[in-house]
């Protein structure tokens, strides 16, 4: 098992409980225990659940000249993670700020600043990914060039383009053209999953598609056979936020596929993962590692 590059977002996250959707208008509100803030972001998930399952990563990410950036240097250490691909290239950490209610339902604001108009230095980026035996590219502008990097030396692309709507979404077209393994949330076609795995198909070239179903768990495509193979959830513990359960199962997947699992028991793994993991309030938080995700899959059968 080699290391693992990954490109993506940090940001500051707060979580609000909240009692309901939609929410009732008060001046004031108490909700004892119910706000906190943490370092996440799509890349902080994502290695951090790697991490967790003992691989070793290459964090890529872009933070502000804030004592934002500071602290998330600091969680990521704690996480063991290193910071060193951290680079402080804009003036403000990304933000974010997540509702829930309790039944896991949640209504995310992230705040991205002005990092969309960043760039990350290929050079740096380039050697971190020519060490790497896989790179996880997440949909973020930063992100963008470096999946001509991968494609051209030959390293597996994974990618999440999360709630796709459109199979001919501008924005995600370039992470979709480039991706081995493409991960997608079906929150805005539901019912049609089918329908649009076969759309995407027949513009872009994944050999392997995963759309996650929410409770229902995921459907995975594999190009080798032409197959679909919907894979139940697994919820093993109370839902407390659904926030970071793409990531979760993208996270897991990745790498039970690169430690050589098929795609359907891959997944099977990861949606284990994902079920436990949605116990936990914050996006980063909640993974289990190797072992005990070992022991809870077969637990489950």
């Amino acid at each position: 098992m080699g290391q693992i590059f990954v490109s993506g977002l940090i940001n500051i996250e707060t979580t609000l409980a909240v009692d309901a959707f939609p929410i009732e208008y008060e001046p004031v509100r108490y909700p004892f225990f119910g706000v906190r803030s943490t370092v996440s972001g799509v890349g902080v998930n994502i290695a951090a659940a790697l991490t967790t399952l003992g691989r070793e990563v290459r964090l890529a990410s872009i933070v502000g000249r804030d004592a934002e950036a500071v602290r998330a240097r600091d969680d990521l250490v704690q996480r063991g993670v290193d910071p060193g691909l951290v680079l402080d290239v804009v003036e403000q950490t990304a933000t974010a700020v997540i509702l829930y209610d309790p039944s896991g339902r949640r209504l995310i604001n992230t705040d991205l600043k002005d990092i969309q108009d960043a760039s990350y230095p290929l050079e740096v980026a380039t050697a971190a990914i020519t060490a790497s035996d896989a790179a996880v590219l997440c949909n973020i502008n930063f992100s963008r060039p470096l999946l001509n990097v991968a494609r051209e030396l030959g390293k597996p692309v994974f990618t999440d383009v999360h709630a796709l709507g459109d199979p001919d979404d501008d924005y995600n077209a370039d992470f979709m053209r480039a991706a081995d393994v493409l991960f997608l949330s079906n929150e805005l076609f539901i019912g049609r999953e089918r329908e649009l795995v076969g759309e995407l198909r027949g513009r872009f070239a994944s050999p392997l598609v995963v759309v996650g179903l929410g409770a229902e768990g995921a459907l995975l495509f594999d190009a080798a056979d032409d197959s679909f193979t919907h894979v139940p959830a697994v919820t093993s513990r109370e839902v407390v936020n659904t926030i970071g359960a793409g990531d979760a199962l993208f996270s897991s997947f990745i790498d039970g596929y690169t430690r050589g699992l098929s795609p359907t028991d891959a997944l099977r793994r990861a949606v284990v993962f994902a079920g436990w993991k949605i116990g936990a309030v914050g996006a980063a938080e909640g993974f289990l590692d190797d072992a005990a995700l070992a022991d809870l899959v077969r637990s489950q059968g």
